[in-house]
């Protein structure tokens, strides 16, 4: 399955996974469905003023995580 979706979270906010407070990212698809992604696959997207973007996962037939994109 592949999802398309956007995301925009601030710098500041972000830092909640890194501290173990928050440990999932809730997101809506183009389709309008809820996602619950591990923050620590948005790690490597984070700069300086958040992570923003268009985003891609494919996710395999057990729903186990294939690849997440930036578009």
């Amino acid at each position: 399955m592949i999802f398309y979706f956007s995301l925009n979270v601030t710098y500041h906010d972000f830092q909640q996974f890194y501290r173990g407070e928050v440990e999932k990212v809730e997101v809506h698809d183009h389709k309008g469905r809820t996602l619950w992604i591990h923050g620590r696959h948005f790690r490597r997207f984070l700069t300086r003023s958040g992570i923003q973007g268009q985003f891609k996962m494919e996710l395999n037939a057990q729903g186990d995580l294939v690849s997440l994109s930036k578009c």
